[in-house]
């Protein structure tokens, strides 16, 4: 049984469409799905259910899933176990959203000039999915928004950066102090409160009783920065360094009294066969962040 197979299964479950794992995989939809119907024939059951352009797990496919997920992952840290030199080694990460390029993308660009041949995969995610991921083995390390989980003991987490909560206002509104008075009072664009942030910044308010006026909801600090620079509303959420560009016309306003903190950081694997590759990319992550 081709392992590859293996992960091609995994990647189109994952993503739920063969379009979408092809992608991935950089390989073509046909491919993959040939991949996947050989994987059936081998097995005998059916993996997934195709309906249009998604992809379904069937109850077979669900029943291995987690089986194959451990086969994929112990051969690749057999791979991993088996190079000697670390620049051939392979590292498996995750992060937020909003950290993709103000963050790992820094921290890469410094692990590629020490490892020019460093093969990386990087999954982009929600912090709760992530977690459960490095927990499960899947990734060795995630770079977070700390939440509300347990750490097992296989599992270390190191903190980066805090953020306190701020009102992100335009720049006209520079001098302004009453952060609740503009928060009831100005058009309110929320931070998603799927997002740990949001569900932060939302607490803040209810516990308060401030009622905002809300325009709309979405993810994405970089984008309610500008939104919020384009006169399109106020916002509450954690003071993020990378939004204080000189392209946008923002400022800050604190909140009146202690802040609530978003707090960054990231949770890695105790041990494992790219042990010393997680500890390095920690190393340049507390970096970044004291730039930051």
């Amino acid at each position: 049984m081709d392992t590859r197979f293996l992960q091609s299964f995994l990647t189109v479950v994952e993503c739920g469409s063969i379009a979408e794992g092809a992608r991935r995989l950089d390989l073509t939809s046909a491919a993959v799905a040939a991949r996947i119907r050989t994987l059936e024939d081998d097995l005998g059951v059916s993996l997934v259910i195709r309906s249009g352009r998604a992809v379904k797990v069937t109850e077979a496919g669900r029943r291995l899933l987690e089986q194959t997920r451990h086969i994929v992952t112990s051969i690749s840290d057999l791979r991993a176990a088996a190079v000697d030199n670390v620049e051939h080694g392979q590292l498996r990460i995750g992060t937020f959203f909003s950290a993709t390029t103000s963050i790992v993308s820094p921290i890469l660009e410094r692990m590629y000039a020490l490892h020019p041949e460093l093969s990386v995969f990087v999954d982009v995610g929600y912090s709760p999915q992530l977690s459960e991921k490095v927990m499960s083995g899947q990734l060795d390390a995630a770079l977070l928004v700390e939440h509300q989980f347990n750490i097992p003991k296989a599992c270390e987490w190191h903190p980066l950066t805090e953020e306190p909560l701020i009102v992100l206002a335009p720049g006209t509104f520079k001098g302004t102090e009453n952060a609740h008075d503009l928060l009831r009072t100005e058009p309110y664009i929320r931070y998603d409160r799927r997002i740990w942030g949001g569900r932060l910044a939302d607490r803040y308010l209810r516990e308060r009783g401030i009622q905002p006026r809300v325009r709309l909801e979405i993810d994405g600090l970089m984008t309610i920065a500008s939104f919020v620079s384009r006169g399109l509303g106020i916002s509450l959420l954690p003071d993020w360094a990378p939004m204080w560009s000189p392209t946008m016309s923002l400022t800050r306003i604190p909140l009146p009294g202690p802040a609530p903190v978003r707090r960054i950081g990231i949770l890695s694997q105790a041990r494992g066969p790219r042990e010393k590759l997680t500890a390095e990319f920690i190393q340049h992550a507390k970096s970044v962040c004291q730039q930051g």
